[in-house]
């Protein structure tokens, strides 16, 4: 996995320096500024979607009046520049010549001052290769050489291109903002016969929360009154209700439908689900894939390349003779309106992000762009087995004693040991033997991969796996029994072992299925239960290969040996402490359960929040389908602006066609990222 660049904020998009003090990075000036907010720094493919997590984000019926606004300027722009372009050529007797001229220059004026505006202060600011210069410099060449409704037409369709682009921009985020809405702004806390309200940030461990019908909950914890449907689908794209009562589990940015609760955190703001879920979503646009860096540094020399191309068009033909300088100027100008990237540097962070909505709107969080272009190249899939294939729900199926003890002092010894852990299998064990408080003076020790060990007074208890039992000295018969095998030791006597059962989640095997139906070629599992459990479920899922009885530092070896040592084509999907390692080591890291282990969500790149291994399935569809959308933008940007460079040198290609190239390559690349955010 290639964390070196999960933790950089690279704002590299053009390659233009940006100014602003608070940022601090390198950016593409673009739409904002034509709009009239500029605020600086304002880069569509990167800045701009950071403010969607802004205190201030502006209101989404604010910018639907804005773009209402600025296309119905253009539209009446448009119709008084078509109406004089009419007019001029099928009754020019109808007003002298300069009055035509006026008209022109007012429209241009009208639409084009913005962005004159705008590439001046880049000017100034010593950035000469950005969109607003070529646009501004290429416009203005256009009126001095005589050419006013070829400049007009260029400069109404550059602002109407970028008002579709920045809608496009903002209704590619709102997946993403519909899970920010789940973001609780207060808490009502209940201290001492009274309701309190708080910023959910001030909540603490112990606090109890009042939550009315029809509100988020604000923080992780446990029921302790009331029955409430919990509505969790902005969390886990899960559309059906679950119930909620004394006793059971809720989480922060779930929506309580019908019943009043109080829950009881169960730790402060930043440990909830939706805090963690907010900020992995905040992060994911700093994380730019492989494909995004690629045109980041392309970019850089395009535009350049461009612009000197264009120069030596203007100048060499007319210097040695060939055509005249009116001819060349104009092919030159054609060359600077081709030139702009807009279709690609913003396009591309477009259709990414796009992906990363459709993912979260499907309970998956993505960690960031990068995560598509690695899950895209996998031919391996890994798997845990507890809690990832089957539902790491274990049950105590059957209790088998040693000679001379009874079935109550055998699962009460185990009980002593358990009592310390929250492994599953120990929760089974505690379930059956009832909740018991730890004896006090009791040392209790987990062993990892092996077991729980508890001394008490001159007393110790061993409850895990026959090595556990083997580093004691205690020998441990072979146990024929389907399921998990728990062995059982007191001062060093053998007390008999137990069998805890679990469950193959149902659509665990169509998931297998249909990884191979989306191009992997193996899918193996790891986990630390005996062979024949192992076996058992690998036959039943009809899996390539498995690796049974591994302790949590023997997974990393053993995913390495499956892959050949070739960790880079290689996913693994695991829910525990000890699959942090594994996970970190695979080219994609996949946890399951936003509600699990926070280890694993915190090192995996992306995160399935219902526990579903069908998920792992929607993943790489989802990102199989973005990559598929970001290269299409690519292909068709450069292949159309490659054509229409070579047709303008030519001569057969001008600013009209120009403007197709540039406006509309944007814009239909635009229109093609937004697919992403429909991926189902």
């Amino acid at each position: 996995m290639n964390h070196e660049h999960h933790h950089e904020h690279d704002h590299e998009c053009c390659g233009h320096d940006c100014r602003d003090p608070e940022c601090g990075g390198r950016h593409e000036n673009t739409a904002h500024h034509v709009h009239g907010h500029d605020s600086g720094c304002a880069c569509a493919s990167c800045h701009a979607l950071d403010d969607i997590f802004s205190e201030n984000e502006v209101d989404e019926r604010e910018q639907r009046a804005s773009f209402r606004r600025e296309i119905t300027f253009l539209a009446a722009a448009g119709a008084i520049f078509l109406a004089a372009l009419v007019l001029e050529e099928l009754a020019p007797e109808i007003m002298p010549e300069w009055l035509f001229s006026a008209v022109f220059i007012a429209l241009y004026l009208a639409t084009g001052v913005p962005v004159l505006k705008t590439a001046l202060k880049a000017l100034f600011k010593g950035d000469v290769f950005n969109e607003f210069t070529l646009m501004g410099g290429a416009t203005l060449a256009a009126v001095a050489i005589g050419e006013m409704s070829e400049a007009v037409g260029v400069m109404l369709f550059y602002r109407l291109g970028e008002a579709f682009q920045e809608r496009a921009s903002s209704n590619s985020r709102r997946s993403i903002k519909a899970l920010l809405a789940q973001k609780p702004l207060t808490a009502r806390i209940v201290a001492g016969g009274r309701i309190v309200e708080r910023d959910p940030k001030e909540i603490v461990k112990g606090d109890v929360v009042q939550v009315l019908p029809g509100e988020i909950i604000p923080i992780d914890g446990h029921v302790i009154s009331g029955v409430s449907q919990i509505d969790a689908s902005a969390i886990t794209g899960e559309s059906m209700p679950t119930a909620a009562s004394p006793g059971g589990e809720v989480h922060g940015g779930t929506l309580s439908l019908d019943g009043l609760l109080l829950v009881e955190a169960a730790g402060p703001f930043e440990d909830s689900t939706i805090a963690r879920m907010l900020e992995m979503v905040q992060n994911a646009v700093e994380r730019k894939s492989p494909t995004e860096r690629f045109i980041t540094r392309f970019s850089k020399w395009y535009t350049p390349a461009v612009f000197f191309l264009a120069a030596a068009v203007m100048t060499l033909p007319p210097l040695a003779g060939y055509g005249t300088w009116h001819e060349w100027i104009y092919r030159g100008l054609v060359l600077l309106v081709i030139s702009c990237p807009c279709a690609l540097v913003i396009s591309i962070p477009l259709g990414y992000f796009g992906g990363i909505g459709a993912a979260s709107k499907n309970g998956i969080l993505v960690k960031g762009a990068n995560v598509f272009d690695a899950v895209g190249s996998v031919d391996i899939a890994i798997f845990d087995k507890t809690g990832t294939l089957t539902y790491g729900r274990f049950k105590l199926a059957k209790i088998l004693p040693a000679p001379g003890v009874s079935e109550t002092e055998l699962l009460e010894t185990a009980a002593l040991a358990e009592n310390g852990s929250t492994h599953p299998v120990a929760k089974s064990i505690m379930a059956a033997a009832g909740e018991r408080a730890v004896p006090p003076g009791a040392s209790i020790t987990q062993i990892p991969g092996k077991g729980m060990v508890c001394r008490l007074g001159e007393d110790t208890v061993a409850s895990g796996n026959a090595a556990l039992l083997e580093d004691f000295g205690v020998a441990v018969p072979e146990i024929d029994e389907h399921g998990t095998i728990v062995h059982v030791m007191k001062n060093g006597r053998y007390m008999g072992s137990m069998a805890v059962a679990d469950s193959i989640r149902p659509e665990a095997a169509a998931t297998v299925a249909e990884l191979r139906r989306l191009g992997i070629k193996g899918v193996y599992m790891l986990t630390g239960d005996r062979e024949d459990t192992a076996e058992s479920v690998a036959k039943e899922l009809k899996l390539d290969g498995y690796k049974a009885e591994l302790l949590p530092g023997d997974k990393v070896d053993a995913l390495k040996d499956i892959c050949r040592g070739d960790t880079k084509k290689t996913i693994y999907v695991g829910d525990g402490v000890n699959d942090g390692p594994v996970l970190v080591t695979s080219e994609t890291g996949i946890a399951m359960g936003g509600f699990g282990s926070q280890v694993a969500v915190e090192v995996a790149d992306a995160v399935i929040l219902d526990d579903s291994p069908a998920k792992v399935a929607d993943l790489l569809r989802i990102a199989k389908k973005t990559r598929a959308i970001v290269w299409e933008n690519v292909v068709m940007a450069l292949g159309v602006k490659g054509i229409f460079l070579i047709f303008g040198v030519a001569g057969l290609a001008g600013l009209w066609e120009a403007v197709f190239a540039d406006v509309g390559v944007a814009l239909l690349a635009i229109l093609n990222s937004t697919r992403a955010t429909r991926i189902k």
